[in-house]
């Protein structure tokens, strides 16, 4: 195999696989030798049946490896083929590693030591403060932060480390070209200014739901170790998790309420081994990374506390990280429902409380 042409034409054939393409690859020298090949030629190839035989032959003559190039790069992006130097090393220690990659931003990112954040896209509210704290931390200290850009979990991990100016990696199950969720065009654009966005999908891929679990593969297969913020009990989070465990990497989890089933995923994966952690350090630790690592900024961790005035401490702390009603509030402040309503506003602007449901509210 000695011709990138050529897996990306493969690559372009829907249902290959990324062993198949491989295989189908080692076959021929070049595109110009695949796209000469008589059926008799395929058949010949271990695992290619007469209906894949045809279905290979159909789309043959439909894909471009050149006019794709092209393609990618008018979108700003290019292409990565397993045979190219800036090809992950992680990546491609993994089982059937996806034979090419779409890059849109800067490929050395994908050099750097890397931690996945993934999660719920209902999250709740301490779960999008936590995947942001540990991004924000992470990114930080110069190390990746890789995540699907889904809602939920997946968007704070990505802003959280663009917060701290990089680096962050989002993995799409779409085409390079395609935004989605579509309300994360502004992360997107964000991501590639300090990251960058990868995709094993050929150009104008639509994100179909049978796509999700290759790209969940990709997260992991890019990472040390994935964090595993909040899932339920059946998640796309936790087959990430499963992908890793596969793969030979960490897996760690942040506990949550007994009571949400936005938890039950996670705490199901402490049960079966993974590591609990409660902060940054625990996963350095585990992956061995207090010794590399790079510190671009102080500590994120209680970054408001200087900016808050006498009012807004003496609030934050008749709170706690259990809901408390309003009405306790202004019993125990002895202030006004005005006041008590001003500094809510403010201390929720600043990240260290939220509003629940029912006029209760919580430290997050």
């Amino acid at each position: 195999m000695e011709d990138s042409k050529l897996l990306i034409a493969l690559n372009m054939i829907p249902m290959l696989g990324s062993k198949r393409i491989i295989d189908i690859a080692s076959i021929f020298k070049d595109s110009s030798g695949f796209l000469k090949a008589t059926s008799e030629d395929l058949m010949q190839i271990p695992g290619i049946s007469n209906k894949l035989c045809e279905h290979i032959l159909k789309y043959r003559e439909r894909v471009d490896p050149y006019a794709e190039i092209v393609r990618a790069k008018k979108a700003g992006a290019i292409i990565v083929t397993v045979l190219d130097i800036d090809y992950p090393v992680l990546l491609s220690q993994i089982y059937d590693p996806p034979p090419v990659l779409y890059v849109l931003g800067d490929p050395a990112i994908l050099k750097y030591n890397a931690v996945a954040i993934v999660g719920t896209r209902k999250a709740s509210s301490y779960g999008k403060k936590v995947a942001e704290i540990f991004a924000k931390d992470l990114a930080s200290m110069e190390i990746n932060v890789v995540s699907g850009m889904a809602r939920g979990i997946d968007s704070y991990a990505h802003k959280g480390a663009i917060d701290a100016g990089g680096p962050t990696t989002a993995v799409l199950g779409c085409g390079i070209d395609i935004v989605y969720p579509p309300e994360n065009i502004n992360i997107m654009k964000n991501i590639v200014q300090c990251g960058c966005i990868i995709t094993s999908f050929p150009m104008g891929t639509r994100p179909l739901s049978n796509n999700f679990p290759a790209r969940n593969r990709i997260i992991s297969g890019l990472s040390l170790g994935t964090l595993v913020v909040e899932a339920a009990e059946k998640s796309g989070s936790l087959i990430t998790a499963d992908f890793a465990l596969e793969q030979g990497r960490e897996v760690f989890a942040i506990p949550g309420s007994i009571m949400s089933p936005y938890s039950r995923g996670a705490h199901r994966l402490i049960k079966q081994g993974a590591k609990l952690v409660e902060d940054v350090n625990d996963i350095l630790d585990e992956l061995h990374l207090k010794n590399t690592i790079i510190h671009k900024r102080a500590p994120t961790e209680n970054t408001f506390g200087a900016s808050l005035n006498d009012d807004e401490k003496t609030v934050l702390n008749l709170l706690d990280f259990h809901p408390v009603h309003i009405e306790q509030l202004l019993v125990q402040s002895e202030k006004t429902s005005g006041e008590i309503n001003s500094i809510i506003t403010r201390l929720e602007l600043k990240g260290l409380i939220s509003s629940l449901p029912g006029g209760y509210i919580m430290k997050i």
